[in-house]
């Protein structure tokens, strides 16, 4: 089977004989950029909102020139004397799925996205570039970042937000962190949030490979307190304040919880050692959204709770792939002539690049449907996976191999 490392190659990414020592580029700051995704179907902009910086930097400090999977965007950041190519990221947006509902055929929508760097010591140019559905680049932008720059807005110096370790195993340097955040809860309400996000964390590591790798992370809870308590519901016209504005019925779908409200999300957790996002919204009705990259939200009082957030963990950490299918049309995120880049499906146009070798031992097998068609996409396993359903009780063993090869990108150098 092609490794991970081999397609990182076959990308045109730097190997580890040639990966450079955090210090030589950067300082232990963050430098957040906020940037605004904005056009329709047609047309796709990527607009610069704000430049920030807070006093630490919490990400990965190997690895910095590559990423383990392709992403729907990716963020690149280069060293403007040298041209080298110093920071490299991954992500999905909300704004991409959106270009994919009817209502981007007539009209044109912004959406809030926001992204953390590590602080650069010299001038630095950095690209944002949007790919669509055939793995093209279809929208970007490329700005220079000047560390001196007396515009970059310093964050983090006033009142952090209350917050406690549910999980401790290193500094920031050695583990990856992540944060759990209260959404939906009052003040009055964060003995039960605090339940909750232990709930949260034992279920995500109860999951292989999070299980035996427990040791690699650390995870905090997020006193993030809201006004109201529980979140909105649009289509019963339940409107609350909540500490993210997040609600269900995110493109008229009932159970896609999100929030577009990204500035306010990273506003919250300024002061807070951070690279990975769960919300947790207090409630009971079912839902929940995750993004690669961006948040993993889900309801917390709901019975597939715990199911639910390690699924939706496996998208905003792993970048896994929905297994379910609604429908015999194509999916518009899944054109049957490319390859996904998600390691969990294939449309068979490079089959040797995800789980030919597993297949091969009787690991697992071949199965149509998967990424919300029936038709011409394929899963590794019939029903036995976390990103397929709900009473699954494990990832299967190819999800199970792309979420280790995630945590070992973030803990190991390649």
């Amino acid at each position: 089977m092609r490794t991970l490392f081999f397609t990182i190659l076959c990308f045109g990414w730097m190997s580890a004989a040639m990966a450079q020592d955090f210090s030589d580029f950067f300082e232990d700051k963050t430098l957040r950029a906020d940037y605004v995704f904005s056009g329709n179907k047609q047309h796709q902009d990527v607009v610069l909102d704000e430049l920030s910086s807070f006093s630490y930097w919490a990400g990965r400090r190997i690895n910095l020139s590559q990423t383990p999977v392709e992403g729907n965007g990716q963020l690149v950041m280069t060293d403007k004397a040298s041209g080298k190519v110093v920071y490299r990221s991954c992500f999905s947006s909300l704004f991409q799925e959106w270009l994919n509902e009817p209502e981007s055929e007539h009209l044109k929508r912004s959406f809030e996205n926001t992204f953390l760097m590590p602080y650069p010591k010299k001038p630095t140019l950095v690209t944002v570039t949007l790919f669509n559905a055939h793995h093209k680049a279809c929208a970007s932008i490329t700005h220079e970042v000047n560390p001196t720059d007396i515009l970059i807005r310093r964050s983090g110096t006033d009142p952090v937000i209350p917050y406690r370790y549910l999980l401790q195993n290193g500094t920031t340097e050695a583990c990856i962190d992540v944060v759990i955040m209260a959404e939906g809860y009052t003040k009055s309400e964060m003995k039960r949030f605090r339940r909750d996000a232990s709930i949260a964390c034992d279920a995500i590591f109860s999951h292989e490979p999070f299980k035996s790798m427990k040791d690699r992370f650390n995870v905090i809870a997020v006193e993030s307190a809201s006004q109201d308590s529980d979140v909105s519901i649009p289509r019963q016209n339940l409107w609350r304040d909540t500490a993210v504005g997040s609600h269900f019925d995110t493109f008229y779908t009932e159970r896609y919880l999100t929030t577009r409200h990204v500035k306010k999300v990273h506003d919250l957790l300024a002061g807070i050692p951070y690279e990975h996002i769960i919300i947790l919204a207090n409630t009971d009705t079912y839902g929940g959204g995750g993004i690669l990259n961006a948040y993993t939200l889900t309801t917390a009082h709901h019975s597939a709770f715990r199911p639910v957030v390690v699924h939706e963990f496996g998208h905003s950490f792993g970048g896994l792939a929905d297994e379910y299918a609604y429908t015999d049309e194509p999916s518009p995120y899944y054109p049957y002539t490319v390859e996904p880049w998600e390691q969990n499906i294939s449309t068979l146009v490079d089959f040797k690049s995800k789980w030919s070798d597993l297949k091969d031992a009787g690991v697992v097998g071949c199965f149509e449907g998967a990424g919300y068609t029936q038709k011409g996409v394929f899963r590794p396993t019939d029903e036995a996976c976390r990103m397929r359903n709900n009473t699954a009780e494990a990832f299967c063993p190819v999800c199970q191999r792309a979420l280790e090869q995630m945590i070992r990108f973030y803990t190991e150098q390649q």
